[in-house]
C-alpha cells in the first residue's frame, strides 16, 4: 500500500513562509494534483515528498514507512524513497541512449546486467518505446523525451510517482495526447501519483483528486468536480476555471435566501445562501448564463439582465460575448449566434454562488485534509 499522508508540511527560506502547515493525502493507486499559481508552494511540496528539499516541520509518510518526520528526527534521502520522479526540464542524459538512460537507475542500484536488460525491455514497452531503444535524445521529439524521462522513473518499480509540470515544454496538442496517455498508464500500473501543474484543464482532466493552493497553504481538497462546481471560496472560484464575480450588497434575508441588489439591475436578485456579510460577490460560469433571444421569456423563476454588448468572439464549439451590466460585465459562453448590440440574459439561481467580499480563508488542517469522497 503506498498511501501519501502529509501532515502539517511548514518550510520557509529567510523570512518568506513557502508552506504554510500543509496537510493532504494521496490515495493508494490514485492521482493527487497540487494546483495553483505560480509560487504558491505547489513544487516545494513536491520536493519534499522526493526528499530533495527538507521542510522546517511536520511529516510525510507513506503507508507504513515515515519518510520525514519532523518530531521523530527522521529524513530519509532521496535514494531511500523509492520515488520516480519526472521535471519539466526531462533532464535526460542527452550522451547516453535510451535504453541507457532508462537502465541508469537500475545500475545505479548493482543491478546484474540481465536483469536490467529485461527490466528495461518491459519499461519501453510499457510507455511505446521499444522501436527508439538505441536513439539519443536529440534524435526524439518532445514527446518521446518526455516518455524516457517517464520510463526512467519507473524503471525501478517506484512507490510514488511524482510529476512536476512534466507536459510544459508541449504544445498544446502533444500536450493534450501525452496526458491522455499518461492517464490511461497511471491506471494500468496503479502507482500512486502526485502531479503538480497550474494547468486547471490538465488538472481536471487527469486528477482523482485536486489540492488547490494558494500563498503555501491548501485553499481546497476534493474531486475535479466538486471543485469546479462547489468552490469552498472566493479564490478557488476565480482560479479554477472561469467565473463572473459580481458584487452586491444584501437587502434582506428570507429562509435560507437573500435579496441582493446589482449595481446595474432595476430589479434585486435572488440567491440561495446563508452568507452573514452584507457585501457579497456573486460568482457564476459563463456556460451557465443563457441568452434570451427576442419575444422570448426567461424561465419561470429565474432572474434575466439585459445590458449591451461589449464584445463577441467565435471559439469553434460556442460564442463568447462580454455584456455590460451597470459598471460590471458578464462573460456569456453560448452556441447561440446574435449580431445584437443588446442582449438579455437568463440567471438560473442554482448556479449563482456566494461569497463574502474578500472571505476569511483557513487554510485546510490536518483534521480536513482528508477529500470528500
Amino acid at each position: 500500500m503506498s498511501e501519501l499522508t502529509i501532515r502539517n508540511l511548514t518550510k520557509t527560506f529567510g523570512p518568506t513562509t513557502v508552506l504554510n502547515d500543509v496537510s493532504v493525502t494521496a490515495r493508494d493507486g490514485q492521482i493527487l494534483t497540487l494546483l495553483g499559481p505560480s509560487g504558491c508552494g505547489k513544487s516545494t511540496t513536491l520536493w519534499s515528498i522526493a526528499g530533495l528539499l527538507r521542510p522546517d516541520s511536520g511529516s510525510v509518510v507513506v503507508g507504513d514507512r515515515t519518510f520525514f518526520d519532523s518530531d521523530g528526527s527522521i529524513n530519509l534521502p532521496p535514494e531511500r524513497r523509492d520515488c520516480g520522479v519526472v521535471f519539466q526540464s526531462y533532464a535526460v542524459w542527452p550522451h547516453m541512449t535510451v535504453r541507457d538512460n532508462v537502465g541508469y537507475p537500475l545500475r545505479l542500484r548493482r543491478f546484474k546486467p540481465e536483469a536490467i536488460r529485461k527490466r528495461v525491455d518491459e519499461v519501453l514497452e510499457l510507455v511505446d518505446l521499444s522501436p527508439q531503444s538505441e536513439r539519443y535524445p536529440h534524435e526524439l521529439s518532445g514527446g518521446q523525451q518526455q516518455r524516457v524521462a517517464l520510463a526512467r522513473a519507473l524503471a525501478f518499480p517506484p512507490k510514488l510517482l511524482l510529476l512536476d509540470e512534466p507536459f510544459s515544454n508541449l504544445d498544446a496538442k502533444l500536450r493534450e495526447r501525452t496526458r491522455d496517455w499518461l492517464w490511461q498508464l497511471q491506471r494500468r500500473i496503479g502507482v500512486t501519483t502526485v502531479f503538480v501543474t497550474h494547468d486547471q484543464d490538465e488538472a481536471l482532466g487527469m486528477s482523482d483528486h485536486i489540492a488547490v493552493m494558494s500563498q503555501g497553504a491548501i485553499r481546497q481538497i476534493d474531486t475535479p468536480e466538486m471543485i469546479y462546481n462547489n468552490p469552498t471560496d472566493l479564490f478557488v472560484a476565480d482560479f479554477v476555471g472561469t467565473s463572473n464575480l459580481v458584487e452586491g450588497t444584501v437587502l434582506s434575508r428570507e429562509r435560507g435566501a437573500l435579496i441582493v441588489k446589482v449595481d446595474g439591475l432595476d430589479q434585486p436578485i435572488k440567491v440561495q445562501s446563508d452568507i452573514e456579510s452584507d457585501s457579497v460577490v456573486i460568482a457564476i460560469r459563463p456556460e451557465s448564463l443563457d441568452l434570451v433571444m427576442d419575444g422570448h421569456a426567461p424561465p419561470a423563476g429565474q432572474d434575466s439582465v439585459s445590458g449591451p454588448v461589449l464584445e463577441r468572439s467565435y471559439h469553434g464549439s460556442h460564442y463568447r460575448y462580454l455584456i455590460g451590466i451597470g459598471t460590471q460585465s458578464l462573460s456569456v459562453q453560448s452556441r447561440i449566434r446574435t449580431d445584437a448590440s443588446h442582449a438579455r440574459i437568463a440567471l438560473p439561481r442554482e448556479d449563482l454562488q456566494v461569497f463574502g467580499p474578500r472571505d476569511s480563508f483557513a487554510p485546510v488542517t490536518a483534521d480536513s485534509a482528508e477529500p470528500q469522497r
